[in-house]
């Protein structure tokens, strides 16, 4: 029997791309799967796929950027769900663009959808992950933040940066808790990017080969697996990281 059964996890932007696939990777193991996102259909299609692997799937309408919201609806999550075992904070609505091409509102969307949704997220989690034994948040990030050239990426790469830092720290302070806290930085082929790649064939095809391994991780088998192993015990020491899952392309010195 895995390890995972009878688990439960909120993951956010979970009706598409990489929520999805790690949504979908969880359940393979028998997690039953809160389903958050702002577009129901989508969940739906999710939750769907979710309970076809045999596990409860639960949707939970909602905007990240709505932050009064969160802790509500976490304790929502829990007490209807029966437990809280992991969190993945994946959703994220910001700019990309020159800064003196981004005003105050967009650079500030970033931050509200970001770090300060997560952190909202992280806190409310905190005393039903506490609650369950222990259990795992992982906070999406980007390779943005490493980037030699961080034009066009600013806004983008402070808000992921915020977060990092943010997960740093709760992984720090909440360890005694038994609750871990990593933070990943994954390439993979959402929805956005793959209608990128088809509408920019060769930019995309110059993107591809600057990826050692040569290709776009697929968002349940390369992204949702690799959530899988960092929340089981053969990972139980690993703490406060940052993990690239994106072929080898960025450098986290």
């Amino acid at each position: 029997m895995s390890e995972f059964k009878g688990k439960v996890a909120l993951v956010t932007g979970a009706g598409q791309g990489v929520g999805q696939g790690i949504a979908l990777a969880l359940a393979t193991e028998g997690v039953d799967v809160a389903v958050v996102g702002r577009t129901e259909a989508k969940l739906a299609d999710t939750a769907e796929q979710l309970r076809a692997r045999g596990v409860r799937a639960e949707i939970y309408t909602a905007d990240v950027m709505d932050t009064e919201s969160i802790p509500g609806l976490v304790d929502q999550v829990a007490e209807e769900m029966g437990r809280l075992d992991i969190l993945v904070n994946n959703a994220y609505s910001g700019t990309l663009g020159p800064l003196l091409q981004t005003n105050l509102k967009q650079f500030t969307k970033g931050f509200v959808s970001g770090p300060f949704a997560a952190f909202a997220f992280m806190t409310a989690a905190h005393p039903h992950l506490k609650a369950a034994g222990g259990g795992s948040i992982i906070n999406l990030v980007t390779a943005a933040m490493v980037r030699w050239d961080l034009s066009n990426y600013g806004a983008y790469a402070a808000a992921k940066s915020a977060l990092r830092s943010v997960s740093r720290t709760a992984a720090v302070e909440w360890a005694s808790d038994g609750i871990r806290v990593n933070s990943i930085a994954p390439h993979a082929l959402s929805p956005g990017l793959k209608w990128w790649i088809e509408n920019n064939p060769e930019e995309a095809e110059e993107f591809i080969a600057s990826i050692p391994m040569k290709y776009v991780g697929d968002p349940e088998t390369d992204i949702g697996r690799a959530v899988v192993a960092l929340c089981g015990q053969d990972m139980r020491y690993l703490t406060g990281a940052t993990i690239p899952l994106d072929g080898g392309q960025a450098h986290f010195g």
